[in-house]
């Protein structure tokens, strides 16, 4: 049995529902999401298996084949529906009348995946989800593993599908980035499992002229700025920035603010969360781990001015210090 994952929600829930991963199996594919709604997840699921679905003329294709279905109306809301099989590289979706939908959010917009059925709900810890053997993701649309039932399960790519299949900005616009007032050095660690993530970031730091390091998850960002303490350097002046997401494999975005606030040499660090994920339980958990800001929805404008006013933070506390 093939278990594929798609590492993003299904829907908003409660705060009750905090940091858990939760999984779908559908027609022998493990279709995950980032958060878990086991009550309403099963019946938001089951209400659209009849929705009506209006073809368009899609604008993503897999060779002869279109991956954006068509759009579909849900609550008064226009969403566009895509063939999930199709996008990962796997088999068109035959009669797509008789089919599931899965609704998600990503980066504030909302669209659905067409898959074959809907058997099953996994709960599962994020300390469970863990990154993908070394060298088995690239080329691929895999971003993390767990295991379910004594087998290994991937974890698609959410941001990587829709990129591909809808695009974005990659570009800061003109005349958003500001010269620097200061010739302090100053270097940004960037933290995502997804490699689509790491590279839209860091080409926005590049345009910005910013030194940038990169880690795949939470622990492996706290490992690197261990090692960064080990070697003597000072990273109080240095570091001037850590942009985090909050849904990762082993070590989350939380629980890496937490393990730096906690930290007596690096509590001082300035700490962006970004995330897919609803506002409001997103503010509410901002604020109770202590990350200085949070970035609702991707976009390089907002990304570049919110880097440069931390940058610029840092640099006036680092002249006021001396």
């Amino acid at each position: 049995m093939a278990w594929v994952v798609i590492a993003e929600p299904v829907l908003a829930v409660p705060d009750q529902f905090d940091q858990n991963a939760v999984g779908i199996q559908a027609s022998g594919n493990f279709v995950g999401t980032g958060l878990e709604a086991l009550p309403q997840c099963r019946i938001f699921l089951q209400a659209f298996r009849q929705l009506p679905l209006h073809f368009i003329v899609p604008h993503a294709e897999r060779g002869d084949l279109p991956v954006v279905l068509g759009i579909a109306n849900m609550r008064g809301k226009t969403i566009a529906i895509m063939d999930l099989s199709l996008a990962i590289g796997g088999p068109p979706i035959e009669n797509h009348r008789d089919k599931f939908v899965i609704v998600t959010e990503y980066n504030r917009n909302v669209q659905g995946f067409l898959v074959d059925s809907v058997d099953h709900i996994v709960n599962m810890n994020w300390e469970d989800i863990l990154p993908p053997p070394k060298g088995a993701a690239q080329g691929t649309y895999m971003t993390a593993v767990t295991q379910v039932e004594d087998e290994l399960v991937e974890i698609i790519d959410v941001e990587k599908v829709l990129k591909e299949v809808v695009g974005g900005d990659q570009e800061v616009s003109e005349g958003v980035i500001k010269e620097r007032t200061h010739d302090l050095p100053q270097h940004v660690l960037m933290v995502d499992d997804s490699s689509v993530a790491r590279n839209q970031v860091t080409r926005v730091l590049s345009q910005m002229g910013v030194e940038f390091t990169t880690a795949t998850d939470g622990q492996q960002a706290v490992d690197q700025l261990q090692a960064w303490l080990d070697e003597g350097k000072d990273l109080e002046n240095w570091l001037a920035l850590v942009i985090s997401d909050v849904e990762m494999p082993r070590m989350d975005g939380y629980s890496l603010t937490r393990a730096i606030r906690e930290h007596p040499k690096l509590s001082h660090l300035h700490v962006v969360l970004h995330t897919s994920l609803s506002g409001v339980f997103n503010s509410a958990m901002v604020d109770k781990v202590g990350a200085n800001d949070f970035l609702p929805k991707w976009e390089p404008d907002t990304l570049a001015m919110m880097v440069q006013e931390h940058l610029q933070q840092h640099a006036e506390e680092r002249q006021t210090a001396s």
